[in-house]
């Protein structure tokens, strides 16, 4: 069995990381079906599709919607 390691929360430092859901989910401070449902909703930003089990998101659209939601609030 291939040992995953976590992707440390620094990456979202890079805009151009490609962060996966356990790294966004901590950094949102939500949990997976809630970014899903927000994703589904419109109020996410969309995953790229890296594959049929690989989903990443860009760090510099999370990062931004964390900042919109700051101002927002």
């Amino acid at each position: 069995m291939t040992k995953v390691s976590k992707q440390p929360l620094g990456a979202a430092n890079n805009p151009l990381a490609l962060l996966r859901i356990e790294t966004v989910a901590a950094l949102v401070g939500l949990g997976h079906t809630t970014i899903y449902r927000k994703i589904k909703a419109g109020e996410f930003p969309e995953p790229i599709r890296m594959g049929a089990r690989c989903t990443r998101w860009r760090a510099g659209e999370v990062t931004a919607w964390l900042s919109e939601k700051g101002e927002t609030q």
